[in-house]
Formats: structure tokens, C-alpha cells, sequence
């Protein structure tokens, strides 16, 4: 951005950073001009004699020498940070260019009661919130969007960039408004029918469920078909302890808590994820489900670079070369100023 001044070079990342290599010249920069300068003559405009020219010297010349031979070799330093084109997302202003070769990305999350079971803190779909959050969070260039099931599926949130209007949604979410059951097939039918159509380097479903396929009209198998025919990569997690959990259960009497067998139907969405060329992961706890999503993220940067796709990152130098010719400019005005002669 043109207004952006930040020099921080560790709010950036570099598309090129070898040419960092160039900073370890620095110091030789440093020694030549230190020479160079060793080798020059110069008065001071203010002293009116050679007694005053004498004191001023002493005092305070090699110290502005010095100050200008550190500006000179720092708008150097900044000069190779912007030859190494440095990227912020903090400070870019999101544009389609720049997200014309991200993935597609639909989280399709089980709402389903069983979801509010308390083997996770505070509790499954709590939990999955708040690490698709994270993930979120951490797929800048991604276009991604949001479906929520349990007996039957719905779209919380079409493929978006706005990640934050996304993240709004997901908080919003429950199982409260939505026929009981688990639709494996329907949530995923849905989730693929809401990628787009257009040419795109990867679409990617994250499907997360904690039972079984108990109801819904479309099978997991079609579903998983119709994944295959868009092209959809399918990464299936399971969440539930080994065992038992304290589960809602409901009862003429409203919803009470029980240990119930945890029965997730791990066959199916090993299958969906083989069929689609995902990945089926097992989240037992909040640790487990973090660290799941951390590896769906580095599998999909892996797939990306192994097919050569590329993200249109935004490189950002104006910060380093407006300081670089700001210094310049003061420095070299300052000298002409100052010094009568420079050699």
C-alpha cells in the first residue's frame, strides 16, 4: 500500500530471499566508504576561520562522518530488502488477483445433538469451532465457505474470501434449527454442490462428523461420486474419544447426560477420503483436532506445490524504497548544506 511505512522486517515474508544474502556485504560496504572518505579534503560552510574549522572538526565532523556512512549503508540494506520482494498480508488490501489461484475450501460440519457431548472442552462442535477458526485464520489466499448438518444440510456460509463475515457465521451455528440425525451424504452432497465451477488449482471439502450416515437422501457413496466427477479432494475427521462419553441424550423429560458408546461409522469416510484422494484423520481431544487441521493445511501446500500452482502473493517493496530515497534525499541535502566541499 502507498501508505504504508512499515520497515519492520519481521512483519514480512520474502518471495526472493536470497537476495538477503546481499546484507552480509553490509560491513565491507561500510569499510569502503570509510576509506574513501579518509582520502577526502572538506571545509564546513559555517566556520568563518581556520581556529573555528580546527574546533568544529574535532568535535563533531567525524561523528556526522560516521552518521553518514551508517545512513548511506542502511538505504543500501533497505534497497536489498526490496530486491527480495517482502510481502505482508497485515497491509495488503485483498483484491481477486490476489486470490485467483487459492483453493476452494467447504468445512462441512455435524451439528447433530451428539455433537454437544462433553469429551472435548467444552464440547465437540465448541471445539470444532474454534480450531476451523484457527485454520481459517491461516488460509489468506482461500476462498472458503461453510455447511452445517445433521438430518438434513444447509449452507451457513457460501465461498468467501471475507473470512471474518465467515468466522461470524461459524459462531452462530448450532443444532437447534435443523432436523435431528447424521446426513454424511446429504452434508457432503451439499458441501460439493457449493464449490464453484470454474477453473481453480484445488477444491478441497473438510468434512467433520462424529456418528454415523442415519437418514438424509443421498447416500455417502453418490456423494463421494459426485466429489470424484468436480474434482473435490475429501478430508473426512471423525471426532470421539475411544470408548464412552457423556453425551446429551433426550428423554420425556428433556436432555440429560449419559455415557454413551462413541459409534463413528470410520469405514465410510476412509472410503470417501480414499475415493477423492483426501485423508481420513481421528480427533480424540482438542489437541488431536488442532493438529489435524495443521496437517490438512501443510497436505494441501504440498499438493499445491507438487502441481506447480502457485498463489499470486502480493509483493509490497514501496515501504524499503520510500525510506531508502527519504534518507537519500535528506542525507545528500544535508551534506551539500554542511560541507563547503566534499572532495
Amino acid at each position: 500500500m502507498l501508505s504504508n511505512w512499515n520497515i519492520n522486517m519481521m512483519d514480512y515474508e520474502y518471495l526472493q530471499p536470497n537476495w538477503l544474502w546481499l546484507l552480509l556485504l553490509l560491513p565491507f560496504l561500510y569499510f569502503l566508504l570509510y576509506k574513501l572518505e579518509k582520502k577526502k579534503e572538506f571545509d564546513v560552510s559555517l566556520s568563518s576561520n581556520d581556529k573555528d574549522q580546527e574546533v568544529i572538526s574535532s568535535k563533531w565532523i567525524s561523528s556526522l562522518r560516521l552518521i553518514y556512512r551508517l545512513i548511506f549503508v542502511f538505504i543500501f540494506g533497505l534497497i536489498i530488502f526490496a530486491l527480495a520482494k517482502p510481502f505482508n498480508w497485515k497491509t495488503k488490501t485483498a483484491t481477486k488477483e490476489d486470490f485467483e489461484n487459492g483453493i476452494d475450501i467447504i468445512i462441512a460440519l455435524d451439528v447433530s445433538l451428539s455433537m454437544y457431548a462433553k469429551d472435548f472442552e467444552p464440547n465437540r462442535l465448541e471445539a470444532s469451532k474454534i480450531v476451523a477458526k484457527e485454520f481459517i485464520d491461516g488460509r489468506k489466499t482461500d476462498r472458503i465457505g461453510l455447511v452445517v448438518y445433521a438430518g438434513e444440510a444447509f449452507t451457513a456460509c457460501p465461498s468467501t474470501l471475507d473470512h471474518e463475515v465467515l468466522k461470524s457465521q461459524l459462531d452462530r451455528v448450532d443444532g437447534e434449527h435443523i432436523d435431528g440425525g447424521t446426513a454424511i451424504g446429504t452434508g457432503l452432497g451439499t458441501a460439493v454442490a457449493r464449490l464453484r465451477n470454474d477453473s481453480i488449482p484445488s477444491k478441497v471439502v473438510i468434512l467433520l462428523t462424529d456418528g454415523s450416515n442415519n437418514s438424509g437422501t443421498i447416500t455417502p457413496d453418490i456423494a463421494a461420486e459426485l466429489a470424484i466427477s468436480k474434482n473435490v479432494r475429501v478430508y473426512t475427521i471423525g471426532v470421539g474419544t475411544n470408548g464412552e462419553a457423556l453425551s446429551p441424550v433426550p428423554t420425556p423429560f428433556g436432555i440429560r447426560y449419559e455415557n454413551v458408546p462413541v459409534e463413528i461409522d470410520e469405514e465410510t469416510l476412509k472410503n470417501i477420503a480414499l475415493k477423492t484422494g483426501g485423508k481420513y484423520f481421528r480427533a480424540t481431544d482438542n489437541k488431536a483436532l488442532r493438529s489435524i487441521y495443521k496437517e490438512i493445511e501443510e497436505l494441501e501446500k504440498s499438493k499445491i506445490k507438487s502441481n506447480d500452482y502457485k498463489i499470486a502473493k502480493p509483493s509490497n517493496p514501496e515501504p524499503f524504497l520510500k525510506w531508502a530515497f527519504l534518507l537519500l534525499v535528506l542525507t545528500v541535502s544535508s551534506k551539500v548544506i554542511i560541507f563547503r566541499n566534499d572532495g
